[in-house]
């Protein structure tokens, strides 16, 4: 599974990106081959010098159908919307996600012992 990450810069002017950002939404999720989405605001910075604000996550089921909704009508007007509310704040990598259980990981940790 590969997903598109966002990263979006805090915002000095939330509120203009809070108003565009369910249309953002919609066309995001109006992409083919979307599987999952999430988001998260993100609340405190531990370590580093970038300041994201939001995390959005797009899933999909392989690196060339994550191309293929970026390319697609609905996924150039989300980016095309996306540069406009955020001004360029932002950064965009695509990322083969693997996903792990805590018991698989646990079992494992118990047999290495």
């Amino acid at each position: 599974m590969f997903k598109l990450v966002i990263l979006i810069e805090e915002m000095e002017d939330s509120q203009t990106f809070d108003d565009a950002w369910p249309k953002f939404l919609h066309l995001a999720e109006s992409m083919p081959g979307l599987q999952r989405e999430t988001f998260s605001r993100v609340e405190v910075v531990l370590f580093g010098s970038n300041r994201p604000g939001l995390v959005h996550e797009l899933y999909f089921d392989s690196l060339e159908a994550a191309r293929t909704a970026m390319a697609s009508p609905s996924g150039k007007e989300a980016g095309r919307l996306l540069q406009q509310i955020t001004g360029g704040r932002m950064t965009l990598f695509l990322a083969d996600h693997k996903e792990n259980s805590l018991e698989n990981t646990r079992k494992h940790a118990a047999e290495k012992s």
